[in-house]
């Protein structure tokens, strides 16, 4: 789905505030209700906009320990530790990897006591597992990020590779 200036505004204003009204929406964007309203459906059915959710504090919610978890698995076991992973409420990214582990998961846990029990007695028992390296998050740096921002700034320093001619050409 290719986008425009205005639905970059659009996804850019959603993602600082979801809950903004259409009429509020459409004011800082410039445009009508109605267009406003199709432009942010057409963004939903194109999968640009996957979702709207409510961003809660770890910590507050008495998750005092953050780790990432690096996973070797048997590659035959793949299909069903991925499976045990979406299915598992305290790892709440996981994606696969390129280098020395299979996957990276980040995990949350309410104390060390918690993340020892969490690892011997469930993570390291999915199926296919054959090492894990886990480290501690020991303060997080960055998690507000904007995609929206992001993207702009990607779009923005892209630039076409010029033809050189070289030996093979």
């Amino acid at each position: 789905m290719d986008l425009d200036a205005l639905d970059h505004k659009i996804i850019a204003a959603l993602e600082a505030d979801a809950r903004i009204s259409f009429a509020a929406l459409a004011d800082l964007v410039g445009l009508s209700k109605t267009p406003c309203w199709k432009r942010v459906k057409a963004l939903e059915e194109g999968g640009v906009i996957r979702g709207y959710r409510t961003l809660l504090d770890p910590a507050r919610l008495g998750f005092g320990l953050e780790a990432f978890v690096q996973v070797s698995i048997d590659v035959e076991r793949f299909d069903a530790f991925e499976a045990a992973v979406r299915s598992h409420p305290l790892i709440t990214r996981c994606h696969a990897t390129t280098g020395e582990a299979d996957y990276l998961l980040h995990i949350l846990a309410t104390d060390m006591a918690a993340l020892d029990r969490l690892l011997r007695q469930e993570l390291n028992r999915l199926p296919g597992v054959r090492h894990t390296v886990t480290s501690m998050s020991t303060r997080e740096i960055k998690s507000d990020i904007s995609l929206a921002e992001a993207a702009g700034h990607a779009a923005s320093t892209v630039s076409p590779i010029p033809h050189s001619r070289g030996i093979l050409s």
